[in-house]
């Protein structure tokens, strides 16, 4: 058999490449760079081929340099593109925010399992979201932005450590014209002294606004979705389970280190659960071990 080299596939045609090995690198264009706080920046890459779930990853990389995995912020397969969300906090993305737009970037995936939007559907859902955990959730917000008549109804609860690590604020206005949503920050002084009033940024984590929300009698009807870190999804699901939703009705995304993204490093295993290749998303009735 013989050696693809991964510059080699720069001219090639994308799908042939797929075609040819699933777990080969791919090279898309950079069509847009955004930045979203002093460390977050959003990057937007031309994607034309294959499908995409929300809550999946991809591992992003530079020849040379590494590879890292990054959670999908959104896409549009029609449109053809991807939205990552990416942190500055290492070599690989170090050199990625040196980029700009018509820039080229390798893409390998999508990875993992995703939401199940279809279960969504027709329900009341709820999200309780930390720091950058709105990005993986960022197209199922999306997405029932658009169709709001496939919801009924939809409340999110979104803590930040500070106002200057806020993501995705400007789009809350237009999230807000079919979606609830509550803002609160660990520490708020920086909003309050540029005007923020407490009803539009409160203050406390996310586990101290749960109990306020008000959910119908018939669980059935609920859908629960929890993202951040491992710490906050705990007590996070712990509070919600106080208001008597079964665990079923609760779905988490785990952040871990995902090296291989193929079940082969073990970086992302907790136990014997390789959150790589069965999730990162989890129902809580399984995901409960892995937070406990």
């Amino acid at each position: 058999m013989s050696t693809i080299n991964t510059l080699n596939t720069i001219n090639m045609d994308e799908q042939d490449i797929i075609d040819m090995n699933v777990y080969l690198p791919t090279v898309h264009k950079l069509l847009f760079i955004e930045k979203v706080t002093e460390l977050e920046w959003l990057f937007r890459v031309e994607y034309k081929n294959g499908s995409v779930e929300a809550g999946q990853f991809m591992q992003v990389s530079l020849p040379g340099v590494g590879e890292a995995p990054i959670s999908i912020a959104n896409f549009d397969l029609e449109e053809g593109y991807l939205d990552f969300l990416i942190r500055k906090v290492g070599k690989v993305t170090d050199k990625i925010f040196e980029l700009k737009a018509g820039d080229r970037i390798f893409l390998r995936g999508p990875y993992g399992n995703g939401f199940p939007i279809e279960e969504y559907k027709n329900k009341h859902i709820v999200m309780v979201v930390g720091g950058s955990g709105i990005a993986p959730v960022r197209p199922i917000i999306e997405y029932f932005t658009k169709h709001p008549d496939q919801m009924k109804s939809f409340k999110i609860i979104v803590g930040y450590k500070n106002y200057e690590s806020v993501i995705f604020e400007e789009e809350f206005s237009r999230w807000r014209e079919n979606i609830e949503i509550l803002v609160t920050l660990d520490n708020v002084e920086t909003a309050r002294n540029i005007g923020k009033t407490e009803d539009e940024i409160h203050e406390g984590m996310v586990t101290k606004y749960i109990p306020d929300l008000k959910i119908p009698e018939n669980m059935d009807e609920v859908e629960y979705i929890v993202v951040g870190p491992p710490v906050m999804m705990h007590f996070s699901c712990l509070e919600i389970l106080k208001t008597g939703i079964p665990t079923e009705k609760i779905w988490v995304s785990f952040e871990r280190k995902m090296s291989c993204a193929v079940g082969k490093c073990g970086h992302c295993k907790i136990d014997e659960t390789y959150i790589c290749l069965e999730g990162p998303v989890f129902r809580y009735d399984f995901a409960k071990k892995l937070l406990d």
